[in-house]
C-alpha cells in the first residue's frame, strides 16, 4: 500500500480570528479600566469607583469565559519558529496569564461575598451574596487578591508584552502582526 504523499493539507492562518483579536485586546483595555477604578477609589471618598471595580472585574471574567470559547473554536495560526524551550515557556506563559485574569475577579467576587456584601452591577442589578459571611476567609482572599495574584497577573503581563517586543524589534517576525 502507497501512501500519498501529494495529499494537500489545510493551511493554516497567519494572524488569530477577528474574534480573538478582540477578545484579546478587549481583556486588556478591560483589566486597565479595572485597575484604574481600584486606583481612583484609594484616592477618594465613598464607594462609586469601589462598586465600579467590582462591576468591571465581574465583567473581566464573564469577558474571559467568552475569551476562552471563541480561542477554543477559532483556528489557530501556524506556529512562529523558534526553539522548543521558548515555544514551552510562551505556553506556560499563556496558561498562566488565563489562569490569573480568571483568578482576579474570582478572588474578588468570593472577597465580596464573604465580607457579607453583593456586588452592584452598574447600579443595574445586585449580585447578593450566596455565601455566610466570614471575614477572616474574606480577609484571606483578600490577600490572594491584593499581594499574590495581582504582583503575579503584572510579572506575567510584563513578561508577555516584552516577549513580544522581543520578536517584533530584535528577532524582527513581525509577530505583533498575528494579533493586531
Amino acid at each position: 500500500m502507497s501512501v500519498n504523499t501529494n495529499a494537500v493539507t489545510p493551511l493554516r492562518p497567519t494572524m488569530w480570528s477577528r474574534a480573538v483579536k478582540l477578545f484579546h485586546w478587549g481583556s486588556a483595555l478591560l483589566l486597565v479600566i479595572t485597575w484604574a477604578m481600584i486606583t481612583l477609589h484609594q484616592n477618594s471618598d465613598g464607594n462609586t469607583f469601589i462598586d465600579l471595580h467590582r462591576s468591571f472585574g465581574l465583567s473581566l471574567l464573564l469577558w474571559m469565559i467568552f475569551r476562552v470559547i471563541v480561542r477554543v473554536i477559532s483556528p489557530t495560526p501556524a506556529p512562529v519558529v523558534m526553539p522548543k524551550w521558548q515555544t514551552a515557556l510562551s505556553h506556560i506563559s499563556h496558561l498562566v496569564l488565563y489562569v490569573l485574569l480568571f483568578a482576579m475577579p474570582l478572588s474578588g467576587i468570593l472577597m465580596t461575598w464573604y465580607g457579607g456584601r453583593g456586588i452592584e452591577v452598574f447600579g443595574l442589578f445586585d449580585l447578593p451574596s450566596v455565601l455566610t459571611t466570614d471575614r477572616s476567609q474574606a480577609r484571606f482572599i483578600n490577600e490572594l487578591h491584593t499581594d499574590v495574584f495581582w504582583p503575579a497577573l503584572l510579572a506575567f503581563t510584563a513578561l508577555h508584552i516584552l516577549a513580544a517586543l522581543q520578536h517584533q524589534f530584535i528577532k524582527k517576525d513581525n509577530i505583533l502582526a498575528r494579533i493586531k
